[in-house]
């Protein structure tokens, strides 16, 4: 960590080139020869990444940044915010600290915060940049944390831990069996030291095979922004051995979408099915990630198309938490059926059906955008149909 890259000049360089190309940069080089035209690249890089994702960040004028790899892996503040609002005490200790977002938001929820990072150049970042920050209450530490808590007998209320899924052989890995560290095997070292877990892992891993890896699972939060599931949050209580409740959030800029259920509760609920209504209604990202198809029917008396088409139906439009429409037309899928509507602009979906929205675009000659809304796909006689839709806001 070169402290020189902190200097007023090299900081309203960086600032005023934060949307310059990058390679220009590079060839034209700087007039500072207290640090590397590349270290300032690498400071342009990482900042530009951080100003939608930690505006906290951007916006102060003296933080230090790692390279762009860690602000893409680390938590943005939306997701450390929603962490923070979901446990709380008066200690944590993060074991795979990295850039600190989560810390920071943790230390509102708890007294004292404790941040593990066995990288000595991104701890002193995180330490350095705490201090900018005025957060007073989070512990910086250059460690292992599984080390760290094996050497250690102190008790926290709770642990956090967000597994690396960069394997050294494998790449980009989702299994936590797969993650470093491996959570499951250190899970009973992990209870002496607290009797409550928080583990982050890929968005992509199943529900079914970390449910499988896991043990004492009491929660877990499936974190969807902008309808992208960002996080898959699970909460292990020591000796919980009670049913699992999924928390949906689908976190937009003007409302939160929740929905919340039983695992077992889902697992035993067989869905109700209609030919098309009214209203249509698209779950969001959250929701599909967790499964819950057939128990959305009997929570929202709401009707699904198909088995396999994860489309919903209703005579009376209700609060839905996804895409509500509203069903203009209905038609059988034909060619000839299309011509004549003469789609010319219009915004494709696909459910359940044998085509890709592309194949469909190129045969019929449908260019995207506009106010209609065609979904292709298949109701519950198995007859493949196209809906024509316009969006409730």
């Amino acid at each position: 960590m070169n402290k020189e890259i902190l200097n007023i000049e090299i900081q309203d360089f960086i600032n005023n080139n934060l949307n310059s190309e990058i390679t220009s940069l590079l060839l034209k080089g700087t007039s500072f020869s207290s640090v590397e035209t590349k270290a300032i690249i690498e400071q342009i890089e990482a900042k530009k990444r951080c100003k939608t994702k930690l505006p906290t960040w951007f916006n102060c004028n003296t933080i230090y940044y790692p390279n762009k790899l860690n602000i893409e892996q680390t938590s943005s503040e939306i997701t450390a915010k929603y962490k923070s609002s979901i446990i709380q005490g008066k200690t944590i200790i993060d074991l795979t600290g990295g850039f600190g977002v989560d810390c920071f938001y943790f230390s509102k929820s708890f007294k004292e915060v404790t941040h593990c990072e066995i990288n000595k150049d991104l701890s002193d970042i995180v330490s350095h940049n705490f201090k900018e920050l005025q957060k007073n209450n989070i512990s910086v530490i250059t460690t292992d944390g599984i080390d760290y808590i094996c050497t250690s007998n102190k008790q926290y209320d709770w642990i956090y831990i967000d597994p690396s899924r960069r394997h050294d052989t494998k790449g980009k890995v989702f299994f936590l069996k797969d993650c470093l560290p491996h959570v499951p095997k250190h899970l009973d070292l992990l209870f002496k030291t607290s009797k409550n877990i928080l583990l982050k892992s890929s968005p992509l891993l199943d529900i079914t095979i970390g449910l499988n890896e896991l043990e004492h699972v009491k929660c877990i939060h499936i974190v969807a922004v902008n309808n992208e599931v960002k996080e898959l949050l699970w909460v292990l209580e020591k000796g919980y051995a009670s049913h699992v409740s999924v928390k949906t959030i689908n976190i937009k800029p003007s409302i939160v979408e929740e929905f919340t259920f039983q695992l077992n509760e889902a697992n035993k609920t067989e869905a109700t099915y209609s030919l098309p209504q009214h209203y249509l209604y698209e779950p969001n990202a959250a929701i599909m990630k967790s499964g819950a198809f057939h128990l959305i029917t009997h929570k929202f008396h709401i009707s699904k198309l198909h088995k396999h088409s994860h489309l919903y139906t209703s005579k009376v439009l209700i609060d839905f938490p996804g895409r509500c429409f509203k069903i203009e037309n209905v038609l059988a899928y034909s060619k000839k059926l299309l011509k004549k509507e003469n789609f010319t602009k219009a915004n494709i979906s696909t459910r359940n059906f044998p085509e890709t929205v592309q194949q469909i675009r190129k045969r019929f000659k449908i260019k995207e955008g506009g106010h209609i809304y065609l979904f292709f796909t298949t109701n519950k006689s198995n007859s493949k149909i196209v809906l024509v839709c316009s969006k409730l806001d």
